[in-house]
């Protein structure tokens, strides 16, 4: 979720509560180690001992393709202040793809261990190693291999995204995969993909099976969903709240969000261009009729002169 879940966004929804972790954008890994103040720099979690105000514990990820960079890369994160490192092995961005990263690594299984064992050898023991698949490359099937040696490697977890690199983000998703593979390893299983409300969360888990379940796209486009999850995971019972899409329940989100923007950026056309894009992926779920206007406005003080008037 590059360019999506930066700082302020976890921020902010860790501070609405419902995440057990969250997990940085990834930090692209290539010829060069970066130094730890980089990692600083990117993921300010790394000055409070990863974790959000709220507590929540940031998880740096990395995505590259070399397992010897890649491992002195996680060393020098963990020097910043890592306390876990997931791998990237999702991601199906061309621009990635192309340069020996995220979901290119699915059609190499054993590279998929090499990495993820140069990492777990590296690191010391009390630093988790996680990776984050998709089913396959085109085909869904190669999971099963992908998560076996991923789990070979020395994996503390794995998430899988139900849906292959060609899919991208386009529905369905085979939640069905995760739950036969969760079968077959002794790690646990976070399903992920698709989950964009309660009933999307009671499916995907009579599906798999799994305890476990990682959202990003549907936690953004419904503020108040990863605290409904969390609530009926621990309790059985589904809040009845539900979020209106409404300028009046909108519009405290994006003033606080605009304010942790600040610290990011003194040029409010960033905030505004965030602000514009996190709208943008709500409507695509949610019949939000104001935002068209909004992703219109010119200006941050435009946006919220809309949302004062609508």
């Amino acid at each position: 979720m590059e360019g999506v879940t930066d700082a302020p966004m976890r921020e902010l929804l860790t501070r609405r509560g419902g995440f057990d972790f969250c997990v940085s954008e990834f930090f692209r890994i290539s010829h060069t180690i970066p130094y730890p103040t980089t990692f600083v720099k990117h993921i300010p979690e790394l000055k409070t001992a990863s974790l959000t105000s709220s507590g929540t514990p940031v998880q740096v990820q990395l995505l590259g393709g070399d397992p010897d960079i890649l491992a002195k890369s996680a060393l020098n994160a963990c020097i910043a202040g890592a306390t876990a490192i997931d791998l990237n092995f999702g991601c199906p961005a061309q621009c990635v793809n192309r340069h020996d990263g995220g979901a290119s690594l699915l059609k190499y299984p054993q590279r998929i261990y090499g990495i993820v064992a140069a990492l777990r050898t590296a690191l010391p023991k009390n630093i988790p190693v996680s990776a984050k698949l998709r089913l396959g490359w085109e085909n869904p099937e190669d999971i099963f291999e992908n998560a076996i040696q991923a789990e070979r490697g020395g994996a503390s977890w794995i998430t899988i995204h139900a849906r292959t690199k060609i899919q991208g983000y386009k529905p369905p998703a085979y939640w069905k995969y995760i739950g036969e593979v969760r079968k077959k390893l002794s790690i646990p299983v976070i399903a992920n993909g698709d989950i964009w409300t309660m009933e999307d969360l009671k499916r995907c888990q009579e599906e798999t099976g799994c305890i476990h379940f990682m959202i990003g796209r549907g936690a953004m486009a419904n503020p108040s969903l990863a605290p409904q999850i969390s609530s009926y995971l621990k309790t059985g019972k589904q809040n009845k709240f539900d979020f209106l899409h409404t300028t009046e329940n909108w519009k405290p989100i994006l003033k606080e969000f605009s304010q942790l923007c600040q610290p990011i950026s003194e040029n409010s056309n960033y905030t505004a261009s965030r602000i514009k894009q996190w709208l943008s992926m709500s409507s695509m779920r949610n019949n939000i009729d104001w935002v068209l206007p909004v992703k219109r406005a010119r200006s941050l003080q435009e946006i919220f002169s809309i949302l004062d008037n609508t």
